[in-house]
């Protein structure tokens, strides 16, 4: 992923490269002329002050040449306007290209010497390098100064840039917060900086919000469908309270009640945990001799698995136990198979059953409140289990999916943080 403040920064430093290699540009085609042409017109010019006339003696051509190399600390060689040398001072100098008279530097780009054409004709050759390492061009020396200023800008707006995309790194955090509310728009994702990033995580916590608000329309009116049974049931009890009540018809009113109190226990509970994402409770917990105790309530259930102790909530843990065993007897076929161990760092506890199977296109479904297959309408039970299941998994850092083994039978995974 690009970081946005990487992009920006970039940007800088290549914005700035770019000016320096523009303006080298401009000098090396542009400004550079017109300097070396101001040059050599204040060296002419001093040259001519500085020497004797053309029609002066050798002699005194040589002691000016003289004077003059010993002053500035350059090599110098003079040479008539036909190119024969006339005096000279320091090391010997080759004469100007005839194919090339003219002022300038000599022999190309970052030459050593300048050939200077004075007035009378003659030419000046000099060579300001004497006793050094050849001096370097001055397009150098300008891209390096140039560069210098550009990573001092480099380097200052980096704390700038730095601390514009922690802002939007703050807001991202405040957006996924806002998660909490009632959101149902999304964002389009685009690139993949840190603005990319937030529209996705106002995306993911959008639509969670949009999926649990689903779920508890889903959860209310299903509630007030499932109560109309046992409500019908007592309110037909008690009209016939006017007459005598065996102890059947007492114990079947007893027994609806009971089924009230278990359904409303449930919604409670899948509420309740609908509202939180992980349990408030920590104790250790050994699983394998919760799951043990579990088993024991069935026929024909087997246990295999290696001792586990994790952080959780014991009931909630226990609670989802049972749920998959009750989810196994009512619809599977024994023997119920389980097993518990740890794989990468993970709790994973399996439940095979040999029922029948789930079709694949509700394996996700059966975890949705109140869901049965079409050929699940009439078993027992409020199609709570699994959801509680899955929540309580998920409470505890975990999930709970559906699968099948090998051999064709149900499993149901449940994995949890150790």
């Amino acid at each position: 992923m690009r970081r946005l403040y990487h992009q920006i920064y970039l940007t800088i430093i290549a914005s700035l490269i770019m000016v320096v290699v523009v303006l080298g540009i401009l000098w090396q085609f542009g400004a550079r002329d017109r300097f070396d042409r101001d040059i050599f017109e204040a060296a002419e010019n001093l040259a001519a002050l500085s020497l004797p006339a053309a029609d002066a003696s050798d002699l005194e051509q040589q002691r000016a040449i003289r004077r003059l190399s010993e002053a500035l600390g350059v090599d110098m060689r003079l040479f008539s306007s036909d190119l024969k040398p006339i005096a000279g001072w320091g090391e010997v100098l080759e004469a100007p290209d005839p194919d090339r008279l003219q002022s300038g530097r000599a022999g190309g780009f970052g030459p050593r010497a300048w050939n200077i054409r004075l007035a009378d004709g003659r030419w000046l050759v000099v060579d300001a390098e004497r006793d050094g390492p050849p001096r370097r061009n001055p397009l150098f020396g300008m891209a390096m100064f140039l560069g210098g200023i550009a990573l001092a800008v480099a380097l200052g707006a980096y704390p700038f840039v730095r601390r514009l995309t922690r802002r939007l790194e703050r807001l991202q955090v405040g957006v996924e917060r806002i998660g909490t509310g009632d959101f149902t728009t999304r964002v389009k994702p685009e690139g993949r900086d840190e603005v990319a990033q937030l529209a996705s995580s106002f995306n993911e916590a959008a639509e969670k919000i949009e999926q649990l608000m689903g779920a508890h329309r889903q959860l209310l009116a299903n509630t007030s469908h499932e109560l109309r049974t046992p409500l019908a049931r007592i309110r037909l009890g008690l009209d016939l309270l006017k007459g005598d009540l065996d102890e059947e018809r007492r114990s079947s009113m007893r027994q609806d009640i009971a089924e009230l109190d278990e359904l409303i226990d449930e919604i409670l509970l899948m509420s309740r945990l609908d509202a939180k994402e992980s349990t408030s409770r920590k104790d250790d917990v050994d699983l394998l001799a919760i799951v043990a105790e579990e088993c024991a309530r069935y026929n024909d259930c087997h246990l295999q698995g290696e001792p586990v102790v994790l952080t959780g909530d014991p009931r909630l843990l226990r609670r989802m136990v049972r749920n998959l065993l009750q989810n196994a007897e009512l619809h599977g076929r024994p023997p119920v198979e389980i097993s518990l161990s740890l794989l990468a760092g993970k709790v994973v506890l399996d439940v095979v059953d040999h029922g029948t199977g789930i079709a694949e296109s509700d394996r996700e479904k059966i975890f949705e409140p109140f869901f049965r297959g079409t050929d699940r309408q009439s078993v027992k039970g409020y199609g709570l289990g699994l959801p509680i299941a899955r929540q309580i998994s998920l409470s505890h850092g975990g999930d709970a999916i559906a699968t099948t083994t090998s051999k064709g039978a149900t499993c149901l995974r449940v994995t949890l943080r150790v």
